[in-house]
């Protein structure tokens, strides 16, 4: 994450692939990515799905419950060390609580938010 460095960056954990919350929220940043490029902010997502989850998730088209092209990377954190980095993972499931940090241009913490797994995101408040 350190190409994001002299700008903000909004980074979020979703639960898993293919759940029936996270697509909305994962599909409305990738459509509104300009705004956020506009104020020098980059996003990027995470979960702890392989690489190869998130490239059948993104291959698969919308109207199949799929995500379509996004305009930010997804990271994938197969060993639970980014998750547990930032306080967001459930041991006991096996994957995160829906958490999202804003990052500044220096690299300081700026906001937390985690929301339960069944309550969705707003990208406007964001």
């Amino acid at each position: 994450m350190t190409d994001s460095r002299g700008k903000y960056l909004v980074f979020f954990f979703y639960s898993l692939d293919f759940t029936f919350v996270c697509p909305t929220e994962i599909i409305a940043f990738s459509d509104r990515i300009e705004e956020f490029r506009a104020i020098k902010t980059e996003i990027v997502g995470c979960s702890v799905d392989s690489v190869f989850t998130h490239l059948v998730w993104i291959n698969t088209p919308r109207k199949e419950g799929g995500l379509g092209r996004l305009k930010y990377p997804l990271l994938s954190d197969l060993n639970h060390q980014i998750a547990k980095d930032y306080g967001v993972l459930l041991e006991n499931e096996g994957h995160t609580l829906r958490g999202l940090f804003i990052i500044d241009d220096k690299g300081t913490l700026r906001q937390i938010t985690m929301n339960d797994l069944p309550v969705g995101r707003s990208v406007d408040e964001t």
